[in-house]
């Protein structure tokens, strides 16, 4: 997720009331689909491979996202980000995971959807929760691949949680800020979500997630030849170049953006959600927004499972 950009505080949009929620430890595992735009940086994969370790979590599959405004961006986003959804499943033997393909562009209007692969699967295995029950999605990168598959089948808009990383956000003010990278990446999609009445949505903000930084120490000493997955995000993480990369000293720490969002989902006391009206030009409806982490814990619960997985 490039997100440096709009890294500094913008000026309030509006100001809504919100209310605190309960946080919630799950009794069984989460089914839980990840849908991301794994090429375009380094915080994906972290995400990726630690959901796949997780056991709070049970893994349906993984959808692979476009993220076509990246300066760096070909012309096949999707493809690549499926080619390291495959390869990750490989490296940590976990191909029994369905790694599908999404849509390689946009909605080009805000209500014609993107038939893919990736929004036929989300589908069908929504449909197939049983009653009473919903099926939580993770969206690492822009909304495209649920977007459509809400346009294309509303029937499953009851039986969807959506755990969304996106938004600047200001919990004290109650403002929203749409110039974040994934949000422009498919803002049709994003409007998709929020003007969905009945939809389930959940928003881990660039604002709140943005403390969750690990050190290139921190990543050698728990991952650093030790074959497979480790080496492979290792590397990832030493040959991708930011395109406002100016020396190797931005390479020192990378904020996991990604990692948040999983970590919150397999233990819910890790983050404090509320309750927020939708940004002004959208439905106004109530959605819940993350306000804070808890950073230690996520770090020490996301080493402690490598280590163990590693050893």
């Amino acid at each position: 997720m490039h997100r440096r950009t709009f890294l500094k505080a913008l000026p309030p949009l509006f100001a809504v009331p919100h209310i605190s929620l309960p946080s919630r430890l799950p009794t069984t595992p989460r089914r839980l689909i990840v849908d991301a735009d794994t090429a375009n940086e380094v915080d994906d994969l972290f995400a990726i491979a630690r959901a796949l370790i997780t056991p709070e979590l049970d893994i349906v599959g993984l959808t692979s996202a476009q993220w076509h405004t990246s300066p760096q961006a070909p012309n096949d986003t999707v493809g690549l980000s499926q080619q390291m959804n495959e390869d990750i499943v490989r490296l940590m033997g976990k191909t029994g995971v369905p790694a599908i393909e999404g849509s390689n562009i946009p909605l080009v209007t805000p209500q014609r959807p993107q038939p893919s692969e990736a929004a036929d699967f989300i589908i069908e295995h929504v449909r197939a929760t049983p009653a009473g029950e919903k099926l939580d999605i993770a969206i690492l990168g822009p909304c495209t691949n649920i977007a459509s598959a809400v346009l294309l089948a509303p029937d499953i808009i009851p039986k969807i949680s959506v755990h969304y990383i996106g938004f600047w956000h200001s919990p004290a003010t109650g403002t929203w800020s749409k110039r974040e990278f994934n949000t422009n990446n498919d803002p049709n999609a994003v409007d998709i979500l929020l003007n969905t009445r009945g939809l389930d949505v959940h928003i881990m903000t660039a604002s709140t997630s943005q403390h969750l930084v690990f050190t290139k120490t921190e990543a050698d000493h728990h991952l650093k030849n030790k074959g497979g997955i480790g080496d492979y995000l290792i590397n990832r993480w030493e040959s991708y170049e930011r395109w406002w990369q100016a020396d190797d000293k931005e390479k020192e720490r990378w904020i996991m953006w990604d990692v948040a969002i999983i970590e919150a989902l397999a233990d819910p006391t890790l983050g404090v959600q509320e309750s927020f009206m939708t940004p002004h030009d959208n439905m106004q409806r109530t959605i819940q927004a993350y306000v804070s982490i808890d950073v230690g814990a996520m770090k020490a619960r996301f080493w402690n499972a490598f280590d163990a997985f590693l050893d």
